[in-house]
């Protein structure tokens, strides 16, 4: 004890020396990350790796012993993450050019694949950035404009995210979504020429709507004459004497029926076969 107060900058020396190595010994791992154990450079141990559905609590966090001087520590986060894509222009099949925004959420599922491959997240990021913009410039390029305002918009992202996993699961991810957030006509000329086209081809929708309706309608009338010739035709196969009877008094309230513009006249000789009705049997 006198030794050590008569030497304090021994003391500080043993301190740090032991400090140092209660740091190289010692990791604490948190809820919130993996750690990635390394052994002259090689992955030997996992520590909180991700697993589904586990319960906060027992996924293997907390103190944690090492080699000192030997093994390292690579630090990788547990939690969900997102990678933004670069505005990209994206032509549909409708000949629309649209600059498109998205983002990608994804999780690091395997930490020893990512460090073999990527050795980082942020060369993660760097892969999957391009291939984003790739799968949704093919996805998109095979729909139509309108189908983003749509509710098969929701498969159109599936597809993204199918895609786009198949490559983050080289790099030990899981892609979880997958989202547009804007999808807008570029400005000036292009953008007036996509609204007169759009505008002419809703036209066009409607004149075939209309010729449609035109047709049905045609065609109802004709089966509804039909119908009433047929109808006709049974009554006055029933009593001919009433059909007479009827056809004439519609007939005759079609002819002498006062218009709009004032009374009808109408000179016949009291013999005239069509004024029959009026003479009785």
């Amino acid at each position: 004890m006198n030794l050590s107060m008569k030497n304090p900058i021994l003391l500080a020396i043993v301190a740090t020396v032991l400090l140092i190595l209660i740091g190289s010994t010692v990791s604490i791992v948190p809820e919130t990350r993996q750690a990635v154990v390394l052994r002259f450079g090689e992955p030997v141990r996992i520590y909180n790796a991700y697993k589904p559905n586990e319960d906060f609590g027992t996924t293997g966090a907390g103190v944690k012993l090492r080699i000192p001087f030997i093994d390292q520590v690579v630090w990788i986060d547990k939690r969900v993450q997102s990678v933004a894509m670069e505005r990209q222009q994206v032509l549909s099949t409708d000949q629309l050019r649209l600059q498109v925004d998205a983002f990608a959420r994804y999780r690091i599922t395997d930490p020893r694949r990512m460090f073999i491959s990527a050795g980082s997240e942020e060369r993660v990021v760097d892969a999957l950035r391009p291939i984003l913009g790739s799968a949704l410039r093919n996805e998109l390029g095979r729909r139509q404009f309108t189908l983003l305002l749509s509710p098969e918009r929701t498969e159109v992202m599936d597809n993204i995210r199918r895609s786009l996993n198949r490559v983050a699961a080289q790099y030990g991810a899981e892609i979880i979504d997958v989202r547009i957030m804007r999808a807008d006509l570029p400005d000036g000329t292009p953008l007036q020429s996509a609204f007169q086209r759009m505008r002419t081809a809703r036209e066009q929708e409607a004149l075939t709507i209309r010729a449609e309706g035109a047709k049905r309608a045609q065609i109802i009338r004709a089966e509804a004459d039909a119908t009433a010739s047929k109808t006709y035709a049974a009554s006055f196969g029933k009593d001919p004497q009433f059909y007479d009877f009827y056809r004439a008094m519609q007939s005759y309230r079609t002819t002498f029926a006062d218009d709009a513009k004032g009374e009808t006249s109408a000179i016949l000789s009291a013999d005239n076969d069509y004024l029959r009705q009026f003479r009785g049997r």
